[in-house]
Formats: structure tokens, C-alpha cells, sequence
């Protein structure tokens, strides 16, 4: 019996604040945010002050997060960004976050595509196995999310559940042997001082601290799928955000530590790719070392999955507000998902690896750093807009009277959003390899984006 598909109601699942936590905080990747990310928060930004920046970034998401959460209470769209930012400051507007949301997301999702390819590659060589193109095993994952992503919200939850819990133990493992046993030199908290956060060059830490939080935005992203969406979206936000953060800057802390506050720096620029196992190998043995190499790779399955469901949903949202083919606002009739948004979300994946494969590009060097500059960069001009789209919403609405929700918090929460935004676009050709040509070609990409979205929006209400 085939499964028919309906282009009418809405999504369905019955996920609560636990599984919306769950996907939001498997889309940040936390081991691969301290496996990756870390090293070169350390070694390029401001050495021992990197989890400060863990922090600072989740005071702004936070404070950005009180008007976010205020406004979901009042919409329940998969199109998230996209629809506060339309209801906010207008079609046009809105049109031109959506593109920015579906390059976000479909460039950070192919970045990973490429880093756990690799590491999967490195692996099986390690392990004594044939050494195979990385792209194989790309396209292996890719049809392994494809499947995943195809069915209902909540069997992908369970996945990602299981697969962050490992994920979360192993880290804070770490974290606790180190502190218990008092690191290389006894415990300190340098890392938590003014003078160590803005030693060397705090921008580029708190760059790559911005870019550990992409993915946040699943909690008003799945508000359809889950049961009390005026009260999980809120209560979800705020703990994903609270709890991305708080892990982040205690395990960042651990390693600081296992390596010593004055020392960790040198540690992180003579091996980059392997100061936290390295950490691990110290404090946990070597089996646990590795053993978070393998969890490495479900934690990079776990991010993409998340991913694809929200570029899936994006696409879902945007054809049924008539953009796009429309046979992307179909929902499957048995598992209630945007099956067909889904399969697009896995032919667009597939073409940006295969692209890469087919140019000779480094897995690691160029397609993930390059997209996860990208995708920096664009989520960040999307969190702006939608902060000022909520002000404005509020304002010309009036449904939410609190001051501190609807206006101070949405303000500082773009002050912060413009300053980061700011240090970002400074620092990066550091993010993606030191490359002012490539830099620009992205930066230019961002905009281009935005503007043609815009377009698209005028050429639809001209027409």
C-alpha cells in the first residue's frame, strides 16, 4: 500500500520540552564543538579566556532568547526566523531571512557532511580498514538521514536522544576526573577573569563560540510538532540555551586545566586537531580517548540529522506560503512529516558535496571550514533581523505588554547580536583559512542571498 501525501493542514508530533531540548542541543554538536572549535577558540583567540567566550555568547543568545520566546507564544510556525521576521518587518523582509535561513542551514549541514566524513575515513584506517574517498562515506550518511529524516519528527528524536546522552557522558567525564584530580597544575579560575578573556584576540573566540550555538532555533522551529507549543517553546529555549552554554564553558574549563591555565595555549598550537582527546588520553585512559573518537562521529550524524530536519521544514513552511514548488508544503499522510521538503534538503546536500568532491576540495580545510564561516555569518544577520522583528511586532501589535520582554531585552539583545556580528565579520578570514579572496566571496554570498530573496518578494507582489 503506497503512502499518500496531503498538501493541507499542519505538521503533526507529540515532542515535548525534553525532545525539543534534545534536538536543539544535537544540532550544536557539543563534542564536536569541543573537539573542533575549542582548540582554536585556545589557539588562535584568547588562550585560557576561550570559556568566557562560552559564556559571553550565551548572554546574548539568552537575552536575545526573552523576546524570542515572548514571540512564540504568539506564533507557531516551522519557518521560525523567517515567519517572526515576515510578521515583524514585512514580506520583502521576511523573504530575504528565509533565504538566509535555508544558506545557513544548508551550508553548515554540508560543512558536517565533510568533517564527519573524514573523520569516519580516518577511522577505518586507523582500525586497519581500505582507505576510501572520503565523499563514499558522505554520501552513506546522506542516505542514512535521508531515511531518518523522510519519517516522523519523533523517531529522529529518539535517535539523536541516545546518541547525545553518550555524547554528553563522555565530556562530562572529562570534566569531572580533571577537576576532581586538579588538572596539570591545580585548579584556577584565570579562564573566568577580564584579563584572560580579552588576552590576544577575544574576537575570534567568540566567534567560534557563536557558531557552537547554530541550531538553536529548532525549539519555535518544531512548535507544530510538539504538545504545548506556548509553553514548551519557551521553557526549551531557554534551558537548550542555558545548558549549551554552561556545558560548554565547564568542559572548556576542564581542558584549560588538564593542560594548565599558562600552558594550554602552546598545547593548542602544536595539536590543534588533537587537544581534547589528548585531554582525555591524560585523565581517562586511552580507551576512553578512544572511544570519544567514535562518539566524534555519532555526534557529527546527530548535528546533520537536526539540520536537515529544520532546511526541511523551512522548505515545508515556504511552499505553503506559496513559495516554491509546491509540492514541498505536501506532509506525509501516515508519519506527518515534510517528506517531500526532506528529499529536496538531501538532493541540495548531495549536490554541494558532490561539487566539492568533483573540484579535489579537502573535506575539512574547504568544505567545512568554508561553509561554517558562511554559515556564522548569515545566522547571525538572521538573529539580528529577527531581534528587531520581534520590537517591531510588539510595538505595532501590542498582544504582549511587558516591557522587559517585548522591548529592552529584544534591544540588548541586538546591541549584542550587532557588536558580535561585528568582531565576526572582522576576524573572518580566520575562520575560513586565512583566505581574504574566499572571505570576500562568502561575505558577498550573504548578502546576495539576502537581496535576492527580497527580489523575489517585490517580483511576487508586482506580478
Amino acid at each position: 500500500m503506497t503512502e499518500k501525501s496531503t498538501a493541507t493542514g499542519r505538521l503533526r508530533g507529540s515532542i515535548g520540552v525534553s525532545g525539543v531540548v534534545f534536538l536543539v542541543i544535537a544540532a550544536a554538536a557539543p563534542l564536536t564543538a569541543l573537539s573542533g572549535a575549542l582548540p582554536l577558540m585556545i589557539g588562535l583567540g584568547n588562550g585560557a579566556g576561550a570559556p568566557t567566550a562560552y559564556l559571553v555568547a550565551a548572554a546574548v543568545l539568552l537575552v536575545f532568547s526573552v523576546g524570542y520566546a515572548a514571540m512564540s507564544s504568539h506564533v507557531s510556525d516551522a519557518g521560525a526566523f523567517y515567519a517572526y521576521v515576515r510578521l515583524g518587518l514585512g514580506t520583502e523582509i521576511g523573504l530575504g531571512a528565509a533565504g538566509l535561513a535555508l544558506l545557513t542551514y544548508t551550508a553548515i549541514q554540508a560543512g558536517i557532511y565533510g568533517l564527519a566524513a573524514s573523520t569516519v575515513e580516518n577511522l577505518v584506517v586507523h582500525y586497519g580498514g581500505p582507505e576510501l574517498p572520503w565523499y563514499l562515506y558522505a554520501f552513506a550518511l546522506i542516505g542514512i538521514v535521508a531515511a531518518l529524516g523522510y519519517r516522523n519528527i519523533e523517531l529522529g528524536t529518539k535517535v539523536l536522544g541516545v546518541l547525545l546522552i553518550a555524547e554528553i557522558g563522555i565530556v562530562v567525564a572529562l570534566a569531572a576526573v580533571v577537576l576532581v584530580r586538579g588538572g596539570a597544575h591545580g585548579i584556577d579560575t584565570v579562564s573566568f577573569t577580564p584579563s584572560a578573556f580579552f588576552d590576544g584576540s577575544p574576537g575570534v573566540a567568540l566567534m567560534f563560540a557563536i557558531a557552537s550555538f547554530i541550531g538553536f532555533e529548532a525549539t519555535a522551529i518544531y512548535g507544530e510538532e510538539t504538545r504545548n507549543p506556548r509553553r514548551t517553546i519557551p521553557r526549551a529555549t531557554y534551558i537548550a540555551v542555558g545548558t549549551i552554554g554552561g556545558l560548554y564553558a565547564v568542559v572548556s574549563w576542564a581542558v584549560v586545566l588538564a593542560f594548565g591555565s599558562d600552558g594550554v595555549a602552546a598545547a593548542a598550537g602544536d595539536d590543534p586537531e588533537g587537544l581534547t582527546f589528548a585531554a582525555a588520553r591524560m585523565f581517562l585512559g586511552e580507551t576512553a580517548a578512544d572511544t570519544m573518537s567514535i562518539l566524534l562521529v555519532t555526534s557529527l550524524f546527530a548535528a546533520v540529522l537536526a539540520m536537515h530536519n529544520v532546511v526541511s521544514r523551512y522548505g515545508y513552511t515556504l511552499a505553503r506560503d506559496g513559495i516554491g514548488h509546491p509540492a514541498f508544503g505536501d506532509i506525509h499522510r501516515r508519519h506527518g512529516s515534510p517528506h517531500k521538503a526532506s528529499m529536496a534538503q538531501t538532493g541540495s546536500a548531495l549536490l554541494v558535496v558532490a561539487v566539492f568532491a568533483c573540484a579535489g576540495a579537502d573535506p575539512v580545510l574547504h568544505l567545512f571550514t568554508w561553509m561554517a564561516g558562511l554559515a556564522t555569518v548569515a545566522i547571525l544577520v538572521l538573529m539580528l533581523l529577527t531581534s528587531i522583528a520581534i520590537m517591531a511586532f510588539f510595538r505595532r501589535t501590542g498582544l504582549d505588554r511587558r516591557r522587559w520582554h517585548t522591548v529592552l531585552a529584544p534591544a540588548l539583545g541586538t546591541a549584542g547580536l550587532f557588536l558580535v556580528t561585528a568582531l565576526v565579520i572582522d576576524n573572518f578570514s580566520t575562520l575560513v583559512g586565512d583566505s581574504t579572496v574566499v572571505a570576500t566571496i562568502l561575505l558577498a554570498l550573504v548578502a546576495a542571498t539576502f537581496v535576492v530573496g527580497i527580489a523575489i518578494a517585490l517580483a511576487r507582489r508586482a506580478g
